[in-house]
């Protein structure tokens, strides 16, 4: 039981530092151009 005091906190803290990390992500803008890297691949481009 006593395992349980210490589990439950421990992921609940954890859950918010995962939420924390995801609003901060969303915040800097990080999902701004979800499309961009997915098609920057495809263009053919010569560099030199």
């Amino acid at each position: 039981m006593s395992g349980l005091a210490l589990l439950i906190p421990l992921a609940l803290l954890l859950g918010l530092c995962g939420l924390a990390a995801f609003f901060w992500s969303m915040r800097s803008g990080q999902f701004d151009d979800l499309d961009g890297a997915g098609m920057r691949i495809l263009l053919d481009e010569d560099d030199g």
